[in-house]
């Protein structure tokens, strides 16, 4: 078989750009389900059963160079980023998505998941979501990543001293002094 044959070996530079054109298939997809999102690992699959190419090394080794090539193209299209749907088994876009926000744009997002959540939701708007709020919707962390970020903030504040008075050993108010023995 030729370029994309089921039985021959293809080149990265075909696997890459074929497997980009079905991701982007599938990110745009993702982005007509309103608050969906979709894994890292979900996405390779996906990708591959699509394009009947088969990778010999596994996703995390090929897919950010995919990701790369579809948020390109949607810069190149003036679309959202819709690499912003896609999202590891934590729920977050990761440390490569800053990367590649900063190649396309030339300004890396200093929260790569605040970053995401407000693209997915113009992604959602762009590609016609139904169920779309009227007033635009809200952008979100992913329930995985902000049930994540939540326990670790009660754990900062589980884990903070407690100013206790020394000498009745009540807790005292943060503007300090003691309300029992003062």
């Amino acid at each position: 078989m030729n370029e994309l044959g089921h039985t021959e070996d293809v080149t990265t530079e075909v696997a890459h750009a074929a497997w980009a054109d079905a991701a982007r298939e599938l990110l745009i997809g993702t982005a007509r389900r309103y608050h969906h999102v979709i894994t890292v690992k979900e996405l390779a699959a996906g990708a591959q059963e699509r394009t009947d190419l088969t990778a010999t090394q596994r996703a995390h080794h090929w897919i950010g160079d995919v990701l790369g090539r579809v948020a390109a193209e949607c810069a190149e299209r003036g679309e959202p980023n819709l690499t912003s749907l896609c999202v590891n088994a934590e729920g977050s876009v990761g440390s490569g998505y800053a990367g590649t926000v900063s190649a396309v744009t030339g300004e890396e997002p200093t929260d790569p998941d605040g970053h995401a959540a407000a693209t997915r939701l113009a992604c959602y708007a762009y590609f016609g979501a139904p169920g779309l709020p009227d007033d635009g919707g809200v952008a979100v962390l992913t329930p995985r990543l902000s049930a994540s970020r939540s326990r670790t903030r009660k754990a900062a504040l589980d884990a903070r001293p407690v100013d206790t008075c020394p000498t009745c050993y009540m807790v005292r108010p943060t503007q300090g002094g003691c309300n029992n023995c003062d």
